[in-house]
């Protein structure tokens, strides 16, 4: 079950979302998606691998894997970070590794320098998320591959595309596609056995529903 307290564990899948508060919108504009996407990757992706995304009007997903504590030390032994220097597991319980409150701080800095810049280009004021990010681990690899699907097509169940591939800020097209990313395709195109299958099981609905 998803909240908002799961701890956040190296080698370890997570479906990451969240919404607007009340009926904001996040994004108005290819920029502010663009935007987004680029604070993804410049607060998170030196510690964790992205498997899928979709970023929706006023809600997103991430599918994403923590990597593991030897890759994370080693980033930020190369930039000179202030990366936790060990991670405290096994753990006591209800005591978070340093590894997940990394990573939660993480996100609180995309969130927040996003929120800023929004309520800035937008003259707002006050919170543009819900509360702290939804988390829910994924612990089967089945699991996985029907939520990468969902994900993907979260425009057409919202109608906001009549076709995955006609939206533009999910990472469905970068995936099918042979263009440089930072997206885990391979991963991703091996857990569906090959492309052609990849975009043969996108073309149904999904099985899993209404997760907002």
């Amino acid at each position: 079950m998803a909240d908002t307290k799961t701890y956040l564990e190296q080698d370890r899948f997570y479906h990451i979302y969240n919404h607007a508060v009340g009926n904001e919108q996040l994004f108005n504009s290819d920029n502010n998606y663009l935007f987004f996407l680029k604070l993804f990757k410049k607060y998170l992706l030196e510690y964790v691998d992205m498997y899928a995304y979709c970023l929706m009007p006023n809600h997103f997903h991430f599918i994403i894997k923590i990597k593991s504590e030897k890759e994370i030390l080693n980033k930020s032994i190369v930039r000179g970070g202030n990366c936790p220097t060990r991670v405290q597991n096994p753990r006591r319980d209800g005591e978070a590794s340093s590894i997940s409150l990394l990573i939660s701080k993480q996100f609180s800095h995309l969130f927040n320098s996003y929120s800023q810049s929004y309520n800035k280009e937008n003259k707002r004021k006050g919170s543009l998320f819900m509360n702290r990010f939804k988390r829910k681990e994924i612990d089967n690899k089945e699991y996985l591959v029907k939520l990468i699907h969902y994900v993907h097509f979260n425009p057409v169940l919202a109608d906001l595309s009549s076709d995955i591939s006609e939206w533009k800020y999910s990472s469905y097209n970068v995936i099918v596609d042979n263009s440089f990313t930072s997206i885990a395709r391979n991963q991703v195109i091996e857990m569906f056995n090959d492309k052609y299958n990849f975009v043969f099981c996108h073309k149904t609905e999904p099985e899993i529903l209404g997760i907002e």
